[in-house]
């Protein structure tokens, strides 16, 4: 399924929005990646447990999206955006978002 930030499609035309689609998720951090947490935090740079926590939230949010856009029977979904919150101490909501859409290519046409 094709995902774009933009909200018009390259040369293809866009013949119906079907509406709203996202996708959630909420991650925690385990106790031992808090840990290696805040010990990076003492001398700085990258938390790559963080970061991977993060990505990995990302990918389930855009997969939950992806399914909802499915099951409308969607082409496409353009205006694509991630938004992010703390929902609990050590607890991230990660939503994925955008308007489902059917389109069609010049050579469908």
């Amino acid at each position: 399924m094709l995902i774009l930030t933009t909200h018009e499609i390259p040369g293809a035309e866009i013949t119906e929005a079907l509406g709203l689609v996202r996708g959630t998720t909420v991650r925690s951090r385990h106790f031992g990646s808090n840990f290696i947490g805040a010990m990076k935090g003492l001398v700085g740079g990258e938390v790559h447990e963080f970061t991977k926590v993060i990505a990995e939230a990302r990918e389930e949010a855009i997969d939950r999206m992806k399914a909802e856009a499915f099951a409308l029977g969607a082409d496409a979904i353009i205006g694509f955006k991630f938004a992010t919150s703390e929902v609990a101490k050590n607890a991230a909501e990660v939503v994925a978002y955008g308007t489902a859409v059917k389109i069609v290519t010049p050579d469908e046409g």
